[in-house]
């Protein structure tokens, strides 16, 4: 941020990346130009309190799915994982073939409250086995061969949130990540928020607050549209940051998380939840998950985070009467395969179960088994397509028609 200089971006998409990569805040101000000043208000109404929250969950790197829904009952899953399968013995039993993996005991506890749904399988046609590619296409929720500018939140706000007058300037989306989200990205522009995955001591919330200071003193008496445009809107910026840092730091959560990024970004959800932010969709990330080697004790430890975070997550929720609110939904970009490796570890997959978690979720398994009679180095054929879930969410949840956000009907699932 200390910069010598500064160029105005010249487009809005220019500066809704740039800042997502920078302050992460991508708010848009009452004082915008006049050639930006339509699109913007007709695309950010300010959403009622009482409305319904999606939080997603990304498992970035590509969760192991055979490892986090074991089938135990199954021979094949030991034939192919003769070191990395998990002991029937040691399994937290869904059901009298499926348990989940030990160091899930958390979500567990949930699933048994009928708190927790576990879809079985989920992909998509003709996958790809690049993180990269694979990762634009959940966010995108396009076809494999199919390339799309915008993602499936960013047309989920572009269908259900314009044509209104936007009343606050407060974030319809928020992401908790290092960039903005593929899955933000969209045709209108919104305000939506990034704030840093971990929280912030005083003195880097008082660099954030100089340096957007700096910026908005940097940029002297407006001579154009652009430079009008960039001055108001960091004013904006600096405006929110300080708004949302008094919302956590008055936070007083009800149940304790785990002390990982993972738990305070979930805390830090929570406390914009309670405060009454109007936003409809949340975005946190947990990494690590590309296990090719020494998988077990890494895999096992993430799971645990997930586990216990997401646990913590839901009884603050509960504890403060917001979970009938709130939906969380995991999400990665691809399974691992079947066969292990030569590195005690799991190479890149195809389909994998996903959780959904919340109060109005219908508990249970969901969904159909792979089947496991592969040779070594096969995928496994995926039998829920991922935007099937989308659907439920945005259908059953969100009370958005999912065939615009979507590109095509997909029948949603019963998980509501």
């Amino acid at each position: 941020m200390a910069r010598s200089s500064f160029l105005p971006p010249s487009t809005r998409r220019e500066f809704l990346q740039s800042a997502g990569r920078g302050l992460g805040l991508l708010a848009f101000s009452r004082f915008a130009p006049s050639f930006l000043v339509n699109a913007s208000l007709a695309a950010t109404p300010a959403p009622e309190k009482d409305r319904s929250i999606l939080v997603l969950v990304q498992l970035a790197g590509g969760n192991d799915g055979l490892n986090t829904l074991i089938p135990f009952a199954d021979a094949d899953y030991y034939r192919l994982r003769p070191t990395l399968g998990i002991a029937a013995n040691d399994v937290l039993r869904t059901s009298d073939t499926l348990g989940l993996h030990p160091a899930c005991g958390a979500l567990h506890r949930l699933f048994h409250d009928g708190r927790l749904a576990i879809v079985q399988n989920v992909g998509y046609p003709n996958p790809n086995h690049s993180h990269f590619r694979s990762t634009e296409i959940w966010e995108t929720a396009s076809a494999s061969d199919t390339f799309l500018s915008s993602g499936w939140v960013g047309r989920y706000l572009d269908n259900a949130c314009a044509g209104a007058p936007a009343l606050s300037h407060d974030p319809c989306a928020v992401h908790l990540t290092d960039s903005l989200p593929t899955s933000f990205m969209s045709a209108e522009e919104h305000p939506t928020f990034g704030l840093e995955p971990a929280r912030r001591g005083h003195r880097e919330r008082e660099q954030t607050r100089r340096a957007l200071e700096t910026l908005v003193n940097r940029t002297g008496p407006a001579e154009n549209d652009s430079a009008d445009f960039l001055r108001h809107t960091l004013m904006d910026a600096l405006v929110t940051e300080q708004k949302v840092q008094r919302m956590l730091g008055g936070y007083r959560p009800l149940s304790a998380y785990p002390e990982s990024n993972f738990g305070e970004s979930l805390r830090s959800v929570a406390a914009l939840i309670a405060a009454g932010l109007p936003t409809r969709v949340y975005y946190v990330s947990l990494s690590g998950f590309d296990t090719h080697s020494n998988q077990t004790h890494q895999h096992a430890n993430l799971l645990r985070t997930l586990s216990e975070g997401l646990a913590a997550f839901q009884a603050d929720l509960a504890a403060h009467r917001l979970d009938d609110q709130v939906l969380t939904m995991t999400f990665s970009e691809f399974g691992r395969r079947p066969s292990e490796n030569m590195s005690g570890g799991t190479d890149h997959g195809t389909a994998a179960p996903l959780f959904a978690m919340g109060k109005n979720v219908r508990g249970g398994l969901h969904g159909t088994s792979p089947s496991l009679r592969l040779a070594a180095n096969e995928d496994l054929t995926f039998s829920t397509d991922f935007r099937q879930v989308y659907a439920t969410a945005l259908e059953k949840w969100l009370d958005c028609p999912s065939r615009p956000v979507l590109g095509g009907p997909f029948t949603p699932l019963d998980i509501i």
